[in-house]
């Protein structure tokens, strides 16, 4: 299937690609790479997920934030390439999660993350990752992605 197809079958719509919040850019491309910055569980203009995991936010809580902040990525991936089945390979997500200091599920909310790539690109979307728990994050969004793309010339 496309990734279209897949999104189709997940039920999920692509927004509008968010706008960077500061003085920077949401993607760049060079060459055959593109990397986004860091993207956060915004539904429409509502930042939807904020607060520490592990105090504020649950486990599964923060699996839905990834997964959303995942769905902005899309939408970034897409205003990047004009079509999703320009992706050759998703190469890395690094994934930022708000955490209290006891927290350490750090892999399974970025499973959010990891699960919807897999679901819309099938093998194109494994990738490498990191997770690491922040003791701040910008806006106090419960996570904070960014993603490594490649994508056809």
């Amino acid at each position: 299937m496309t990734a279209k197809e897949n999104l189709n079958r997940l039920g999920v719509t692509l927004p509008p690609a968010p706008p960077a919040v500061a003085n920077y850019v949401a993607w760049v491309r060079t060459g055959n790479l593109i990397v986004l910055s860091g993207q956060l569980p915004w539904e429409g203009s509502v930042l939807k997920y904020t607060g520490r995991l592990g105090s504020d936010l649950t486990t599964a809580q923060g699996y839905q934030a990834a997964r959303l902040a995942t769905i902005n990525g899309l939408a970034q991936i897409y205003q990047a390439t004009g079509d999703l089945e320009k992706v050759v390979h998703i190469v890395r997500l690094e994934g930022n999660v708000f955490s209290d200091e006891q927290f350490t599920e750090q892999p399974q909310v970025l499973n959010g993350a990891s699960d919807l790539l897999v679901e819309v690109f099938e093998e194109r979307g494994r990738h490498t990752r990191i997770a690491l728990g922040a003791s701040a994050m910008p806006l106090r969004a419960a996570v904070q992605l960014s993603f490594w793309i490649e994508v056809q010339g």
